[in-house]
């Protein structure tokens, strides 16, 4: 194949790429507008949160082995696997009859969305080298934020003027285009041997998952249950076991579905701890600031969407900086500025009072934003450059799994110091204080973010072919 045609195949799949992370990236924001209009339809008001709950289950534990097996059967074969049981339980959402069925058919949904939130990254990094993937993963990862600005205006529009199925359906015209491109386009190079598939580790570690994120949503009650320690503590029992089954397992595989080495790896553990920190921090900012502008501040609903726009758009706006500046600032500069702008937003928000000026509250929230759109893409862009193509789809998809449990861990621990007053109705005074006490936490650990920021090893910047390892200088 000559370079041209070689050029005119990655610019398929990258497109492919964009368009399977925007519908993963969408769901999970597109679906809370359709939610009143579903259960009104369908009833079954008590199971609402289940609806977005099991479909953040299902992706969270998929993530990893997804991962894994992209690395073993090729990318391009578990990506057309998750995308083909994402859009067949989209499709099935469509057509529910029942709350139960709508829950079972987000399961599958979420199923298949493992795949669309990881194996895209892991190809971008095997397709470009360094300088390349930074930039073109900057881009992608900014598809997050195009996302959340979109995602509500798009299922409103949907739900109005259509049907609460049309958000379902939507996904399937764009991702048969994003499946055909992808099969059409994307070469996979898959070693032929026989191949170990880590059974036992697979069904542990989803059990044990299953037993963590569970126990956790009764905590945070996000399930709609009202659930007591007695009910919740054999479901953290049911983790532990499980989970301590799980690394006992891959230390002893041949072919572990987590490898242990990779966090032996600096930039990876360093990348993982970082974003860890983050996204405890990035949850308390995007569910606990609208809740101040509206029940401290007083402000209507609309208003409090425009006053998250700043977030929305620097987010975006850092992910592409991200992708463009990594490679002549280096990884580390990249981290203390993003933490640095991270630790006025969140000092900002920790010392606002009622009467704080708007003016204020939108520089400390385009802040938080901007910080991150640099964090987030840069780490994603350090763990696809840290280790070879053999790999990388578990590198990154542990990087993403550390994501996803640091905000599910951030939903609930803040959610028990959030307080909201005796009656039904959210009592100003004591809501101020509850979110002031979140925003200090929340502080401190911008303070954890900026001194582990610190100590982030340098990248070799080396024009690597795609495929080939670059590794981490340690530093």
């Amino acid at each position: 194949m000559n370079a041209s045609s070689q050029s005119g195949s990655r610019k398929k799949v990258t497109v492919a790429l964009f368009v399977a992370t925007f519908l993963a990236a969408i769901e999970g924001t597109i679906v809370g507008t359709a939610m009143p209009k579903i259960t009104g339809e369908l009833s079954g008001v008590q199971l609402y949160s289940w609806v977005i709950s099991i479909y953040l289950l299902a992706s969270v534990i998929t993530t990893p082995i997804y991962g894994k097996l992209s690395d073993l059967y090729g990318r391009k074969t578990m990506f057309i696997i998750g995308a083909s049981i994402f859009l067949s339980g989209s499709m099935l959402s469509g057509i529910a009859q029942s709350m139960s069925q709508l829950i079972l058919f987000r399961g599958l949904q979420g199923l298949g969305a493992g795949a669309l939130t990881t194996i895209p990254y892991t190809i971008i990094g095997d397709l470009y080298p360094f300088q390349q993937r930074a930039k073109v993963q900057g881009w992608m990862s900014s598809i997050w934020g195009i996302a959340g600005i979109s995602g509500p205006l798009i299922g409103g529009l949907l739900v109005d003027y259509v049907s609460w199925r049309a958000i379902f359906y939507m996904n399937l015209p764009f991702g048969a285009v994003a499946l055909y491109l992808l099969s059409v386009s994307l070469k996979d190079k898959v070693e032929r041997k026989k191949k170990y598939i880590d059974y036992p580790g697979i069904i542990t570690f989803a059990i044990g998952m299953f037993g963590l994120l569970y126990a956790l949503s009764l905590v945070g009650g996000e399930t709609g249950q009202q659930a007591g320690w007695a009910e919740v503590l054999p479901y953290f029992a049911m983790a532990v076991i499980f989970l301590s089954a799980f690394a006992w397992i891959e230390k002893r595989s041949p072919e572990p579905m987590i490898p242990f080495k990779l966090f032996r790896n600096r930039v990876i553990s360093m990348a993982n701890g970082i974003s860890f920190l983050l996204c405890l921090v990035n949850v308390a900012v995007i569910f606990y600031l609208p809740l101040w502008f509206q029940g401290v501040e007083g402000y209507s609903a609309t208003y409090s969407g425009i006053l998250m726009i700043p977030l929305s758009i620097a987010w975006p706006l850092g992910s592409i900086l991200a992708g463009n500046l990594i490679a002549r600032l280096g990884l580390r500069a990249i981290s203390l500025l993003a933490a640095c702008l991270l630790l006025i937003g969140s000092a900002g928000f920790a010392l606002v009072s009622n009467g704080t000026p708007i003016a204020l509250l939108i520089l400390f929230t385009f802040c938080a934003g901007m910080s991150f759109g640099l964090v987030l893409t840069s780490m994603t862009i350090a763990v696809t450059s840290s280790v070879g193509a053999e790999i990388r789809g578990a590198a990154v998809a542990s990087n993403n799994f550390i994501r996803t449990l640091g905000q599910t861990l951030g939903i609930t621990l803040f959610g028990l110091l959030l307080h909201t007053g005796e009656a039904n109705d959210i009592d100003p005074v004591v809501l101020e204080a509850s979110l002031h006490h979140i925003f200090v936490w929340v502080a401190w650990l911008c303070v954890g973010v900026l001194l582990l920021s610190f100590f982030v090893p340098k990248l070799e910047h080396e024009q690597n072919e795609p495929g080939q390892k670059a590794g981490a200088k340690q530093s």
